[in-house]
């Protein structure tokens, strides 16, 4: 089977999609027994959701949102970058609960929501430190 970046950003979005759908059923479930909140994943973890939405917001092929930073490598480098930036300090977005981590990648990876090129990539984490974002540049 080869690779198809077309299809496989489809197949993304669908997954995403039924994930967030399934999400929410699990949660409303979750939410009906006492001390459940020991049921939630507590780690640097990147979901199909979250990760359709850095692509559909932050991918250079997807012409949706200008304005924004826009990654201009493959998805399998974005996804690798993220995974690398887990070991970065993190720092607290101001005025929200969650937290980011920056990591310099030593080659231009895309460009800030101004065009300037950037090797920076930025992660952003709710409390838990579940990933919900991730962008080129930095906040």
């Amino acid at each position: 089977m080869s690779y198809s970046e077309q299809e496989f950003i489809k197949l993304l979005f669908l997954l995403s999609d039924t994930q967030q759908w399934l999400t929410q059923m699990s949660h409303d479930l979750f939410a009906l027994l006492p001390n459940s909140s020991r049921l939630k994943q507590k780690s640097y973890y990147l979901s199909i959701t979250a990760f359709a939405h850095i692509i559909e917001r932050h991918y250079y092929r997807i012409e949706r949102h200008p304005g924004t930073g826009k990654f201009c490598l493959p998805v399998h480098d974005i996804i690798q970058h993220i995974k690398e930036a887990k070991e970065e300090t993190t720092h607290p977005v101001h005025g929200t609960l969650n937290y980011y981590r920056t990591k310099d990648t030593g080659t231009i990876i895309g460009h800030e929501r101004n065009g300037n090129p950037t090797s920076l990539i930025t992660v952003i984490t709710c409390p838990a430190g579940n990933i919900i974002t991730a962008f080129p540049g930095s906040p």
